[in-house]
């Protein structure tokens, strides 16, 4: 199977935010989501108050998961005003261990309520992993 490079882009959903997104493995899926999800949520992060944060996750399956990860991300973005661009990520199985990098909330031009498990499905696919992930807002 060839694998292309991590992406994602936004599909038309009805009421929601919906969001497809591809990756080699785990690790590129889960950085990828995270990337497009701050991407229509139109945050800019800034680059003078860096910080650093290590976060772990344990699921029971890939998809709750990619859920908790993305949940967290929106958590600390709402309560710390916190987003990451750099993502070093460690996936074993149904566990994540997460090293980020990034910065205070300079601007943020959506807001996205929660990521739901509606439809939700990771599926090998010939881009390597691929998922839609719909948010509510």
């Amino acid at each position: 199977m060839s694998h292309q490079p991590a992406g994602h882009r936004e599909l038309e959903h009805t009421a929601d935010w919906e969001l497809e997104v591809w990756g080699s493995d785990m690790p590129a899926l889960i950085g990828e989501a995270a990337r497009g999800m701050y991407e229509l949520m139109g945050v800019e992060v800034s680059e003078d108050s860096r910080c650093h944060r290590r976060l772990e996750f344990f699921a029971d399956d890939r998809e709750q998961l990619l859920v908790s990860f993305l949940g967290e991300l929106l958590f600390l973005a709402e309560a710390e005003s916190l987003a990451f661009d750099g993502f070093l990520l460690k996936v074993d199985g149904t566990s994540l261990v997460a090293r980020l990098e990034g910065g205070s909330i300079l601007s943020r031009s959506k807001e996205i309520k929660a990521v739901t498990y509606h439809r939700l499905e990771i599926s090998e696919t010939k881009r390597g992993l691929e998922t839609s992930i719909i948010f509510d807002v």
